[in-house]
């Protein structure tokens, strides 16, 4: 079984991939490929975060009473990025170029240092106090 760290930040790199796409589209005018890569970077963003909020950050408090300092932390990240994945979603209908752009920058840049503070703290920490089994199946409690 792979790793916290390994399957978390695979699930990273495979949101930058779909993020990335539809920043592509958008540059390119390509409006409803766009609406389809954001649709499904929205989608996997969100179910990364929801494994990290139902799993692995109540296990970690659990274990280590002073993770909730940095739980806390990336979950305030995680609202913001949430914030800003909607401002696509807006800029998007309106076919607003310049606006998608500036709010993927920020949500870009944001990712970048949310995912460091994980990939190198909070993933590794992990991986040293849970079990790889933590994680579980798709979180919301819908395992088959």
């Amino acid at each position: 079984m792979a790793s916290i760290s390994e399957t978390l930040g695979e699930e990273h790199r495979h949101c930058d991939g779909l993020f990335a796409a539809a920043e592509a589209a958008v540059d390119a005018g390509a409006w409803e490929e766009a609406a389809a890569r954001l649709a499904d970077f929205r989608d996997a963003l969100e179910s990364h975060l929801a494994l990290e909020e139902e799993r692995l950050f109540p296990a970690l408090e659990a274990v280590e009473p002073n993770a909730q300092g940095p739980t806390g932390v990336m979950r305030q990240e995680h609202r913001h990025m949430r914030a800003l994945a909607e401002e696509l979603v807006q800029a998007l209908a309106a076919r607003d170029r310049e606006r998608y752009l500036g709010a993927a920058e920020t949500l870009l840049v944001l990712m970048q240092q949310h995912n460091a503070k994980e990939e190198h703290v909070l993933y590794p920490m992990s991986d040293r106090l849970l079990e790889p089994k933590t994680l579980g199946g798709p979180p919301g409690g819908r395992d088959a």
